[in-house]
């Protein structure tokens, strides 16, 4: 926790360096996944989301360091009002969820809510979220297709629509 304080407290440290650096330290074990989530808990949304954010680099390099608790603390964070933890949540889930496909009913409903998000950002990270699941094609599957296929119809960002039709052509092959 000191050493969490430090990093933040650090004011020579641009953000992407404070979040490689946490990130480098949960894959390399110096840092627990409960030890950022306890210190994260207790933070300004923006440090926060730069905590949520050194799990998405730490996930995205060794998806297997996750655990049902990381699972469960961005499937809930999901429903902050700081579009950066939305976003970093979701692409969190998004490098997780093959390793949780019995357990996404949540981030699934969160990951919908966010799906019509005012911020691009949110929505196309929750894009690639649902199209990770999506792509697992699990139950998960039956009621998300018709959902997506809704969204997809509204969405007027392309990039983003872009991404829902991509993961609905490789489910439906």
């Amino acid at each position: 926790m000191m050493i969490l304080e430090a990093l933040f407290q650090d004011k020579s440290l641009k953000a992407k360096a404070r979040v490689s650096t946490i990130g480098e330290s949960l894959l390399e074990q110096q840092l627990s996944i409960a030890e950022l989530i306890a210190f994260a808990q207790n933070q300004k949304p923006t440090d926060k989301a730069t905590c949520i954010e050194a799990l998405e680099y730490a996930t995205k390099k060794k998806p297997e360091i996750a655990s049902d608790t990381l699972l469960n603390y961005v499937s809930y964070a999901l429903a902050s009002d700081e579009p950066r933890i939305k976003w970093e949540s979701a692409r969190v889930i998004g490098n997780i969820a093959k390793l949780f496909q019995g357990n996404l009913e949540i981030p699934v409903n969160n990951l919908l809510s966010n799906a019509e998000d005012a911020s691009t950002v949110v929505r196309w990270a929750t894009t690639f979220a649902l199209a990770e699941i999506l792509k697992l094609k699990t139950e998960n599957n039956k009621p998300l297709i018709p959902a997506i296929e809704a969204l997809c119809e509204k969405e007027e960002d392309s990039g983003v629509k872009k991404k829902y039709l991509d993961a609905l052509k490789k489910v439906k092959k």
